[in-house]
């Protein structure tokens, strides 16, 4: 076990504690043991002393490396002591927000990452738009206050449909809570203030939001000549399959078991991996099998293929949003009003999803679809 070495007590709430551990080589390695608001964390300063010194120099190398712990463990301590009082330091008050957010953009490694981008996006589009007071390369993060935080929600709700707003709110969230991570900020804005505030939340929407293509429409669609045939045959087969536009487009023939007549891959959104079985459609749309590196459909991005939907939808007389996303809607939907009828499980493990409880959310669409139907029928004269 490391000994320990305490330099000052602290107060009970906030504690900064400077300590030795003693490694497997003989040298001791510095860290703070930092108690803040009943929680307990570490930080290992990278700063050691060798306890076998005997020459000036590496006596006084200890010594220099035993006065910077110090400092250090002090200015630690200050910042929890300023963070319990809501203090900004001068310094810390001087952090831009979109700076901090393109470094912590950079920096952050989880498959969301493009989500990140778009709330970052999105939030200076509103600074933009609704906030002419504050240019955005301006803004600095101790400015954002609860007011602008509420605004910026009702402007993601009025922006986007279904689960798009509240997936780009909880992105924004994850900066700030980051900034608070980093002691650039005592609080996040979007978090209660007093006891008696409400976390501000991004209305999540009843059901599903996003248009749908019936069984009819999906005809239309795969007889209708296209200018860029290949974007209609990946669209088509995530009509069959429901895979995401990300995974369309990174599909190659090694995912495909033309044998058992179904596709293997790991979802890029979830990093899952999910088995889907091919129909008879899904296969025409594949093709003859090629190379096991090769890309099944050559596809532009998102942007450009959206839009060849766009047009392709609108060509063949079909009012209705339909973004790529669509089509994993679309599949659930027709799979539950199906003759088939498959239990819920079923259309969960096809998707992908990690609970059925996601999946449930297209229940909401049968039953309305349902209700439409019932209501259509003639009002007959009694």
């Amino acid at each position: 076990m490391g000994t320990e070495k305490r330099i000052r007590k602290g107060t009970k709430k906030n504690n900064v504690v400077l300590r030795e551990k003693q490694l497997a080589s003989g040298s001791i390695s510095l860290y703070l043991d930092i108690y803040r608001d009943g929680q307990r964390s570490y930080e290992f300063l990278k700063l050691y002393i060798n306890p076998k010194a005997r020459s000036p120099i590496d006596k006084e190398q200890n010594k220099a490396n035993y006065e910077l712990a110090n400092r250090i463990r002090t200015d630690r301590e200050n910042e929890l002591n300023n963070l319990a009082f809501d203090y900004i330091p001068p310094t810390k008050q001087k952090v831009l927000f979109f700076d901090f957010a393109q470094r912590y953009l950079e920096n952050y490694t989880k498959k969301d990452k493009a989500m990140i981008k778009g709330a970052i996006e999105d939030f200076k589009l509103f600074l933009i738009n609704k906030q002419n007071r504050i240019k955005p390369e301006h803004l600095k993060i101790h400015q954002i206050d609860r007011l602008m935080v509420v605004q910026f929600i009702a402007f993601l709700e009025e922006k986007h449909k279904g689960e798009g707003a509240n997936s780009y709110y909880a992105r924004f969230k994850k900066i700030l809570n980051n900034a608070v991570a980093r002691n650039i900020i005592p609080k996040s804005p979007a978090q209660k203030k007093e006891p008696g505030d409400t976390e501000l939340i991004c209305k999540k929407p009843i059901g599903l939001q996003k248009d749908i293509l019936t069984n009819e429409e999906i005809q239309l669609i795969a007889k209708a000549p296209c200018k860029r045939p290949e974007i209609k045959k990946a669209f088509l087969f995530c009509l069959c399959t429901g895979l995401r536009f990300v995974d369309v487009k990174a599909l190659k023939f090694s995912n495909i078991d033309f044998s058992a007549a179904r596709l293997k891959i790991e979802q890029q959104k979830t990093g899952k991996p999910v088995i889907i079985d091919l129909n008879k459609t899904a296969l025409k749309l594949i093709g003859e099998t090629r190379s096991s590196d090769e890309i099944v459909f050559s596809l532009p991005g998102r942007k450009w293929a959206t839009k060849t939907i766009n047009s392709l939808v609108k060509n063949v007389g079909i009012n209705k949003h339909i973004t790529w996303h669509c089509a994993r809607h679309s599949l659930a939907v027709n799979l539950l009003t199906s003759d088939e009828k498959p239990d819920i499980k079923t259309v969960s493990s096809i998707l992908g999803h990690s609970s059925t409880k996601t999946t449930e959310v297209y229940l909401h669409v049968v039953d309305e679809l349902k209700k439409k139907a019932v209501n259509s029928l003639p009002d007959y004269e009694l």
